[in-house]
């Protein structure tokens, strides 16, 4: 889990500075990743063993949970994103869930841009202990 574990860190450090509080990426250790692949799903798109993009999903009450999506830089564009979340939909009714569900980031625009485009919806606000005001966006898809 190593490699994935890289991967989040490597995809999620442009983060850092410019959202507040900072990413859960930092308390991720491969103990971490090897539990979510555990307990929920871990999905990678992979180039002669080398992670090229990510996602966990964890079943949350009624709904599938999308979270730590990372696509290498080096090959953004290619639509491996889009293939992950097509794949969490895919899960989502194998797993018997009608709903994705993710979070982004207030700062973060171009993400939610980007999942606006994949079909999802915002669906709340929510604020990390400490805030008073909204951190995070909730973002929701029927599939």
């Amino acid at each position: 889990m190593g490699p994935v574990l890289a991967l989040v860190q490597r995809t999620f450090a442009f983060m850092d500075g410019k959202i507040d509080p900072p990413s859960s990426m930092h308390r991720l250790t491969p103990g971490a990743v090897a539990a979510q692949a555990r307990e929920g799903e871990v999905w990678v798109l992979e180039d002669m063993g080398l992670p090229l993009a990510c996602v966990f999903l964890t079943p949350m009450g009624d709904r599938l949970y999308l979270g730590k999506l990372a696509v290498d830089d080096a090959c953004r564009g290619q639509g491996l994103a889009r293939q992950l979340v097509e794949h969490a939909a895919t899960r989502a009714q194998a797993l018997g869930f009608d709903l994705l569900e993710l979070q982004v980031r207030i700062e973060l625009t171009a993400n939610q841009r980007a999942f606006a485009a994949m079909g999802f919806e915002k669906t709340g606000e929510t604020a990390h202990e400490g805030f008073d005001r909204p951190t995070s966006l909730t973002f929701a898809r029927r599939v």
